[in-house]
């Protein structure tokens, strides 16, 4: 029997057969040594065999290729990847400029992972209805920034439903993972797209600006129009895995886009001369938080830095 993947709890796993059917899951022990460096072999999204049992409940015996993935580095064990989702259309990345505030370098460590491992995203500024003028203007820099580079971006309101029917389209027929910080306002966005999801929603901490988390597993709600919606947990820090240092120029698309002009093809980008990069970077044609991005990847190789709040 073939399925999706819809919910992951930590120790089961929930399918839907290709018949409707729905049934719970475990995985059998062979896929630990199969080498899959993840502290979940299989995500929510993947496409899976499985065989049922007397008691209605089932083994995954298979997990079919993925055409694309997001992962971070497991919070606890540094060697290991935690797979957020699979085979995506896209990922909307919910940000919010305050309460709490997400840092540009959790947006650009995400923007690097999904570019690495081929998933379009989607930058949504929520919370636009309690902001300052300050700090709409700083939100609209942002904006400026991520929309010069080539990333989608919307400022709504979860809230109010300020520019949610921007976001109704984009959704429509579409695979699509949310994520962001803690208290960035997903379930309260996806109550508000999905209001039969019924999600709990929570106060952010007032001492800390930050929020709680109260998704506590990753589920594919499925749309009336057609398609998916996944909730995961709300992340404090994003931790890329498995990125090679020559490989991270890539993974930056307007870094990328100048490093075609450098003098030498192995080029860091930090010191060499005949770099176009550190022109570029010179001249304000790439922004320094993104260039400070950039290098807190490429000199943190055990990552650990994105624990800390930036």
């Amino acid at each position: 029997m073939k399925g999706l993947v819809i919910k992951n709890t930590g120790s089961w796993y929930t399918v839907k057969g290709d018949d409707g059917k729905v049934v719970e899951c475990k995985i059998k022990g062979n896929f630990r040594l199969k080498g899959i460096r993840s502290t979940n072999p299989v995500a929510v999204g993947d496409r899976v065999e499985i065989a049922l049992n007397q008691a209605e409940t089932a083994f995954i015996t298979h997990i079919e290729d993925r055409r694309n993935y997001i992962v971070r580095k497991s919070q606890n064990l540094s060697k290991q990847s935690h797979i957020l989702a699979a085979n995506l259309d896209q990922a909307l990345l919910i940000v919010t400029v305050n309460h709490p505030q997400t840092g540009t370098t959790f947006i650009d460590r995400f923007l690097a992972s999904a570019e690495a491992y081929g998933v379009p995203v989607v930058l949504v500024f929520n919370k636009c209805d309690i902001l300052s003028a300050d700090e709409r203007h700083y939100q609209r820099q942002m904006v400026r920034l991520y929309e010069t580079i080539g990333y989608e971006c919307h400022e709504v309101s979860a809230a109010t439903g300020e520019g949610i029917d921007i976001l109704r389209p984009l959704l429509q027929g579409r695979i699509t993972l949310l994520s962001g910080n803690s208290g960035v306002g997903k379930s309260t966005l996806i109550n508000l797209i999905l209001p039969e999801a019924d999600l709990k929603t929570a106060e952010i901490s007032d001492a800390h600006n930050t929020g709680m988390h109260t998704t506590t597993f990753s589920e594919m709600l499925e749309l009336p129009e057609g398609g998916y919606l996944i909730d995961t947990p709300g992340i404090k820090g994003f931790g890329t895995f498995d990125i090679e240092p020559e490989e991270l120029t890539s993974y930056f698309r307007e870094i990328f886009h100048f490093s075609k002009g450098c003098r030498f093809n192995n080029c860091t980008h930090t010191h060499e001369p005949g770099c176009a990069v550190l022109k570029a970077l010179s001249e304000h044609y790439i922004a320094q938080s993104r260039y400070q991005s950039y290098l807190g990847m490429l000199e943190d190789k055990d990552e650990r830095k994105y624990r800390e709040a930036y």
